[in-house]
């Protein structure tokens, strides 16, 4: 059962975000890692996108919290369906977001696409979902892709009840996550990972060994 409901967009501190929840025991928690490591949860996200999802639970069904896309995109929906839980809103400066992702996995997903799993299973949902549906096909429009980044991040913030709602800045650190989270501030440090000249490693790591390895367990 989804406890914790990440609104915030990728490149937000998201893989940073979902290796401290597993620390902090809010495990597993669902990012795109998931889907990089079995692309056929894409057809999950098809189905949502259809608007054919009434029980999440089909979707994240063992799952304890959710960060970064696809989850992002259906915020409301797992509001909706999860009532006890929490909404974490990841955000970041916006124009340092924006070279972030255009830098990073706006970069990876405009190279042609190659024969394998990844490429013939979830790159036609993101696509759909994100570029052509979040961003109306217009991510390298640097204005228009920004608007959209704040005008989610303000919904999130007018529609969630301020008790339910964590908005939380990267590199922060534990307290007020854990205060928000009711739960002890760790001895370990933060975790940090992720950074923009890695992730084509993270991510070709993530799809040989079939799941994300948080820092913690390396």
């Amino acid at each position: 059962m989804v406890k914790i409901i990440g609104a915030g967009f990728g490149r937000t501190g998201t893989a940073s975000m979902k290796a401290a929840l597993e620390y902090l025991g809010f495990a597993p928690c669902y990012h795109m890692f998931e889907v990089i490591a079995q692309p056929e949860r894409a057809k999950d996200w098809d189905r949502a996108l259809d608007g054919a999802v009434d029980d999440w639970e089909t979707v994240l069904g063992g799952f304890e919290s959710t960060v970064d896309w696809p989850g992002c995109t259906f915020w409301r929906e797992l509001m909706d369906f999860y009532p006890d839980a929490k909404v974490l809103l990841t955000v970041r400066d916006p124009e340092r977001w924006y070279d972030s992702v255009f830098n990073t996995i706006y970069q990876f997903v405009q190279e042609p696409p190659a024969d394998d799993d990844f490429s013939l299973k979830m790159r036609p949902t993101i696509e759909r979902m994100i570029w052509n549906g979040t961003f109306d096909g217009r991510f390298d429009d640097r204005e228009h892709a920004i608007k959209v980044f704040e005008a989610h991040n303000a919904a999130v913030q007018e529609a969630v009840p301020a008790d339910r709602l964590l908005v939380y800045k990267v590199g922060e650190g534990w307290d007020r996550l854990c205060e928000f989270l009711e739960v002890p501030v760790p001895d370990e440090p933060f975790p940090h990972v992720n950074d923009s000249g890695s992730i084509r490693d993270l991510v070709e790591k993530t799809q040989r060994e079939g799941k994300f390895t948080s820092p913690f367990e390396s």
